[in-house]
């Protein structure tokens, strides 16, 4: 058991195990604290699959740092607007891995049923199967990942960075514009019928 302020996780699980029964008004069985206890333990979050994919990601940005030191490649040359043509592209490439039917397939062995269109997709339980899940179903979470690479690509292999990034970019807002038509087109039509 891991130690937890003087007192071990199932130690805890079993105070709070043992509150449960007494508000319920009635007195469990061992076993049946025993079935609360391995419940709760199989809840957990995974935390050591969190703490590897972090490790991995800060890994990943320093060795790139140390490749653009090497190379001499001057992340400072950047400007504001190769910053909000970073935010556009990784909102694309975020949704597009996240929400994409296109990219349903790197979902599906992370995901409980079938990857499909991105709604609804819980991630499967236990392990790094699940961090892994939790990270490519949350579009915020890919976000990160996704401005991290088009960020190091743009430094380490400029003109490939470049036109990965205003690609992605471009696409991003043009999801937003066709979006936003279809906003304008619906209200028009709703003030027409009314």
């Amino acid at each position: 058991m891991l130690p937890l302020y003087g007192a071990t996780v199932g130690a805890l699980v079993e105070r709070v195990n043992r509150g449960r029964a007494a508000v319920r008004g009635f007195a469990q069985e061992p076993a049946e604290q025993e079935g609360l206890v391995s419940e709760a333990n199989a809840q957990q979050p995974p935390y050591g699959s969190y703490a590897a994919i972090m490790g991995t990601f800060a890994g990943a940005l320093a060795a790139a740092g140390g490749l653009a030191r090497l190379l001499d490649r001057n992340p400072a040359c950047q400007t504001p607007l190769d910053l909000v043509t970073l935010s556009a592209a990784s909102f694309k490439a975020s949704r597009t891995l996240a929400r994409d039917e296109v990219t349903s397939f790197l979902r599906d062995p992370f995901v409980k049923g079938h990857a499909h269109s991105g709604d609804d997709e819980e991630p499967v339980e236990g392990g790094m199967e699940q961090a892994i899940g939790e990270l490519i179903t949350c579009s915020r979470c890919a976000g990160t990942w996704a401005a991290a690479f088009l960020a190091v690509t743009q430094i380490l292999a400029p003109r490939t960075g470049r036109l990965l990034t205003w690609s992605l970019a471009a696409a991003g807002i043009n999801d937003f514009l066709q979006a936003s038509f279809s906003a304008l087109t619906a209200k028009a039509n709703e003030i027409e019928e009314g």
